[in-house]
């Protein structure tokens, strides 16, 4: 990729962020740094459904090199390439819709990047002129360093033709920096107003004995969340949605034949096994019900939904229990409509952006119990608002 291609891939990740950064410049808040946080948020959360999708409609080779399209910044200009590729292989990994899908993605992961950089230096300018405990440098630095590797991730995924532990790693990533800054934005806002806590020396302690609880409770909810998208991800990254195309048996049984040993080796290029063979049924069997597996038994009934129903009744962390709730039964549907309906797109987007979701509200679930915990901890009196807001004060 010569030097103008790459500078104007460059302005195009700059023309993607520049629309958000005049949104927050010329918003009526008056806390500009924490309302970037939250629309990076929101970004981040299209970024990983566009991802999905990108994935689900066979697009992640849609341009087969990295970080252009056939050297150039867009497919208007490889349309030459595109277009012999395609009539090459109708059906194949390149075509002009799957070309454009692909590089949006990447436009508005470069958009992030921009926008990532924009935080950094408005903390480092903010920090060195107030030395205000908000602006900090240390959180936006370790999104810089992640959305960097999640950019390495992203060319190996093109360069190893979507080598599904790449792939799946990829995801990964992309989750944590969407964790990483809804955990931002959370502290964000209650540095901006601090919520009460409850008053009252026995309150203090039933509340403190609560919280203790379910500040464990919402870390082991955080693991296994992470392990059931991980293993979400090894599904669709393997193309074994309809490896089990019914529901609730599979393949006509409760435990079908399941091949654990070609499933799960992870270093292994895409539909083949470690020794260069065609990936067998059963391995595609077992990578798909080991996922549903877990979800049932394990990440939805025992420990997110105890989770929710342990937050239910706290204040500050109620209305997040509930809407945890909701989503993790949306989020059940939607796996089983995807079955059901023979993998509809649509569908399995909403899957994906579910299991997004699920990682916003888990992640505001932690940060709002260790908040709490922690203030109710340092309370020395019965007046815990007041000693919340000496705790946070700058």
């Amino acid at each position: 990729m010569d030097l103008s291609s790459l500078l104007h891939l460059l302005l195009m990740g700059l023309l993607v962020a520049s629309l958000p950064l005049a949104i927050v410049w010329m918003s009526a808040d008056p806390n500009k740094y924490r309302k970037l946080v939250w629309v990076m948020v929101f970004l981040t959360f299209d970024l990983i459904v566009f991802g999905g999708f990108t994935r689900l409609t066979d697009s992640g080779l849609g341009c087969p090199d990295w970080p252009g399209c056939y050297g150039e910044a867009n497919p208007f200009l490889a349309h030459e390439h595109i277009a012999a590729a395609e009539a090459a292989m109708p059906t194949g990994p390149v075509t002009v819709a799957k070309a454009w899908i692909e590089m949006i993605h990447r436009y508005l992961a470069m958009g992030i990047g921009a926008l990532i950089l924009a935080l950094l230096f408005t903390s480092v300018k903010q920090w060195r002129r107030t030395h205000n405990e908000v602006f900090k440098p240390a959180m936006p630095l370790a999104l810089l360093v992640s959305v960097l590797v999640q950019g390495a991730f992203g060319a190996w995924t093109v360069t190893l033709k979507l080598q599904p532990v790449i792939v799946t790693i990829h995801l990964l990533l992309g989750m944590m920096l969407l964790a990483m800054l809804v955990w931002m934005g959370c502290r964000e806002d209650y540095l901006l107003k601090p919520p009460p806590l409850a008053r009252g020396m026995e309150q203090m302690r039933d509340l403190v004995r609560r919280l203790r609880g379910l500040r464990i409770l919402s870390l082991l909810a955080a693991v296994v969340l992470v392990t059931q998208i991980a293993l979400g991800g090894w599904v669709s990254t393997n193309y074994a949605t309809m490896a089990c195309d019914t529901f609730p048996l599979c393949q006509g049984a409760l435990v079908p034949e399941l091949d654990f040993e070609h499933g799960f080796h992870l270093w292994r290029e895409l539909g083949m096994t470690k020794e260069g063979h065609y990936l067998p049924f059963s391995a595609l069997v077992a990578i798909h019900w080991v996922h549903r597996a877990f979800a049932l038994a394990l990440a939805v009934v025992l420990v997110l939904g105890l989770a929710a129903w342990r937050a239910w009744h706290l204040p500050e962390v109620g209305t997040t229990a509930r809407r945890l709730l909701l989503v993790m039964v949306v989020q059940l549907f939607t796996g089983i409509a995807t079955v059901y309906f023979d993998f509809p797109l649509a569908i399995a987007v909403m899957h994906n952006a579910g299991a997004a979701l699920l990682v916003i509200l888990v992640t505001m679930l932690n940060y709002r119990v260790k908040f709490q915990l922690d203030a109710a901890r340092a309370a020395p009196a019965p007046e815990f608002g007041n000693a919340l807001l000496r705790q946070q004060a700058p």
